[in-house]
């Protein structure tokens, strides 16, 4: 093997210095300022770092240079060095290792910074709307050489190395450059590339060494492993007619009928295991459209380590969950419904996160994403850590996060999951385990101006975008825009009406006569906010008992109350929200570790809960009596409510021009001749009867036409007579 070698003034007295000591003991703060190429008084030198090569030479086409000129190592050590009066900027690095196997690499130390001032500016101030972007892993090119930038935020870290299958997940290789008092640390590496494995290692404010996965990661290994993967996508999006018509539609005014659904016990595969995204997709979308819903609404896909936490615990807060296939197969998955002509929804939880040392947790050293103070920084009965929202910084990655499933997976909206332990400082807290705000009340107002923020900026720059609450208190106003005192949420589920009507239907009919006011309390304040009506996964687990088992009575009133209740949350004001199994009347709680029970649909009643939930869909989804005007008090009005001792209610539900008459017996009592009154002497036409026999009931009901006379009743100059089926309801149309 021979050698070019170039003239290296005072060659001999390079010895390895306190700085190169630092270095090779993962300690020093800013490598660059030692390694790479510099300028030393003049002359140039170029300064490696690489314990796995025996010998060095550079590699260049500047003429001077030509062959291979050897690097000198230093003292026996792993740094090597080469000077000369003027060394080229660029160059590569041909390395030897101890068995004489050659490498070729690029010196990671010879680029400048590849994040501008600008973007450190906007993230520190929480304002970087594509801070998924900058920060985390990106398969890029600096000039004409490829490989992949990672950067990270760790403000109070001696050192940041990331460690990966490309430098033998050693740390000392390839420790990031420090952007300076924007906390954010990063890094280009040309030899690193797509599908491969990496974490950060940190030398934390304390002295400890913390391996942290990259907050920002799009990809994970499959758990119980914890690395995140470089990932770079291929996926060609199908779905532009979608977007444009969703950006131009007004949310308020259509129809949304969602299926909640947990991908891992949807269904599952011959032998037990998971679907990937791409199987579901045709699966899903062939079951809704049979079904007639008009969204899906995901329980979360964003990377979480635990199956039993339901995707509630999330680490990933930018990647779709390895379980089920990667981020592209997730994205077909969303696209294919897209071309389907339904809606997708996420769950996304930006109240707490897990307490797992490898991820989020003390990042640095310090409560970087969290509050130091655990009377602020933790849920003690959860086992998580709260956000820091008065720290920028951490606003911004959640918004950020928001953006990104909205932006890059073309997410129809987001349900924002735990809404009241954000907004109350008190949360599940004992007396003197909370910290009052400034003003020495309970409410979070970080917090508050963090989702101010979230909703302001999602709607704006996401047009048609839905954010959805999950807020069970009576705070008041989260539906309505910032600037007039409101939380700005397009829509918030209704937990009381959730819980008032499964309480009231609980009961023996023989008892809900003096229960009526259950029923009727909820339109009390049902237009001050823009409510989802719920029955979703936390209504049939942990002993709470399946929908169908929570209905009293033998097996008929079982199945008639259940097909009299899902009849009255579609004709309620309220978007309608509805949990897989569900919708064929599982009987046993949902067990999120296996498959639902499908096999319950080939029974004639659960077959018939399904078909009353396909025609209700239908029905719901093609008259607009029962969807445009959900949110103001005009699309509802009593006929009576006050029919207690029959247990029966009576509305008109109006909107674009179209009235429709809903009338409801929770009693076993066929009720023949029920009179009520009625504005106008018209014809009725019964439109849907949740007691056919199509759906396993007596098929008790109103054939033909039914004739409203002009004979006052109730207040009303006309009036109609009724057959109303036990435990049933009628929707009736004027003709």
């Amino acid at each position: 093997m021979t050698t070019n070698s170039v003239d290296i003034p005072g060659k001999s007295a390079y010895h390895l210095s306190d700085t190169m000591r630092s270095i090779a003991l993962a300690q020093h703060h800013d490598p660059f300022s030692v390694l790479g190429r510099h300028q030393l008084g003049d002359d140039w030198i170029i300064r490696v770092y690489n314990p796995m090569a025996e010998s060095l030479y550079l590699l260049t086409d500047d003429s001077n240079y030509r062959g291979k000129t050897q690097f000198s190592r230093i003292e026996n050590s792993d740094f090597f060095i080469l000077s000369a009066s003027n060394l080229p900027e660029q160059y590569q690095l041909n390395c030897y290792d101890k068995n004489g196997s050659q490498f070729i690499t690029e010196d990671p130390y010879r680029f400048t910074p590849t994040i501008a001032d600008m973007d450190l500016h906007l993230f520190n101030e929480g304002e970087h709307r594509t801070l998924y972007n900058l920060l985390g892993a990106h398969v890029c090119s600096v000039g004409e050489v490829q490989g992949v930038r990672f950067a990270v935020w760790a403000p109070a870290a001696k050192r940041v190395s990331v460690v990966g299958e490309f430098n033998h997940w050693d740390g000392r290789i390839h420790p990031l450059r420090s952007r300076g008092t924007s906390g954010i640390w990063e890094i280009f590496i040309p030899q690193a590339k797509a599908g491969q494995l990496y974490k950060f290692e940190l030398l934390a404010a304390d002295g400890t060494i913390k391996l942290k996965q990259d907050p920002y990661a799009n990809a994970f290994e499959v758990r119980p492993q914890t690395a995140c993967r470089i990932f770079e996508s291929s996926f060609s999006w199908n779905d532009s007619s979608w977007l444009n018509q969703r950006a131009q539609n007004t949310w308020q005014q259509q129809a949304q009928s969602v299926y909640e659904v947990h991908l891992g016990s949807w269904q599952r595969d011959d032998n037990g295991g998971f679907l990937n995204y791409r199987t579901l997709a045709h699966k899903l979308v062939e079951y809704v459209q049979h079904m007639g819903y008009t969204h899906i609404e995901l329980m979360p896909v964003t990377e979480h380590p635990l199956d039993d936490s339901w995707g509630y615990q999330v680490t990933g807060y930018f990647a779709a969950t390895s379980r089920f296939g990667s981020p592209d197969d997730l994205k077909y998955l969303i696209n294919h419904c897209h071309e389907a002509g339904i809606g997708v929804i996420l769950d996304w939880v930006p109240a707490h996160f897990p307490k797992d040392d490898y991820s989020l947790a003390r990042f640095d050293g310090t409560g970087l994403y969290e509050h130091e103070d655990p009377r602020l920084g933790e849920h003690r009965d959860w086992g998580t850590l709260i956000f820091n929202y008065g720290r920028r910084e951490v606003r911004n990655f959640l918004i950020a996060s928001a953006l990104y499933w909205l932006r890059e997976f073309h997410i129809d909206g987001l349900r924002v999951d735990a809404v009241a332990s954000m907004l109350y400082l008190d949360y599940s807290r004992e007396a003197g385990d909370w910290i009052p705000n400034r003003h020495g009340g309970r409410e979070n107002l970080e917090a508050i101006e963090f989702l101010n923020k979230l909703n302001s900026i999602t709607q704006t720059e996401v047009p048609g975008s839905v954010i959805i609450a999950e807020e069970s208190t009576s705070w008041p106003q989260v539906t309505r825009p910032s600037e007039h005192g409101g939380l700005g949420f397009c829509m918030k589920w209704n937990m009381g009406w959730m819980h008032d009507t499964l309480t009231y239907m609980a009961n023996d009919p023989v008892h809900r006569s003096h229960h009526h006011n259950k029923l009727t309390f909820g339109l009390l304040y049902s237009f001050t906010e823009n409510f989802v009506l719920p029955f979703s996964h936390d209504e049939v687990v942990h002993g709470k008992g399946s929908m169908i088992n929570k209905m009293p009575g033998d097996l008929w009133q079982q199945f008639a109350n259940l097909r009299l209740l899902y009849t009255y949350q579609f004709t309620y004001p309220g978007k309608k929200l509805l949990f897989q199994g569900c919708d064929f009347a599982q009987r046993s709680e949902w067990n999120f570790s296996k498959a639902l029970d499908w096999f319950s649909a080939d029974i004639p009643e659960h077959r018939g809960i399904m078909s009353l939930i396909a025609d209700l869909n239908r029905l719901y989804t093609s008259q607009p009596g029962l969807y445009t005007d959900d949110f103001v008090d005009q699309g509802f009005e009593w006929v009576n409510a006050d029919d207690a001792e029959n247990s029966v209610l009576s509305y008109f539900r109006r909107g674009a021009g179209q009235t429709l008459l809903v009338v409801l017996n929770f009693t076993p009592v066929p009720r023949e001749n029920y009179r009520i009154g009625v504005p106008n002497a018209c014809e009725y036409k019964e439109l849907f009867n949740s007691d056919s026999s199509r759906y396993q009931g007596s098929n008790i009901g109103n054939t033909g036409t039914c004739n409203a006379h002009p004979e006052e009743y109730m207040g009303q100059p006309n009036s109609l007579s009724l057959t109303l089926p036990p435990l049933g309801a009628v929707i009736l149309q004027p003709c």
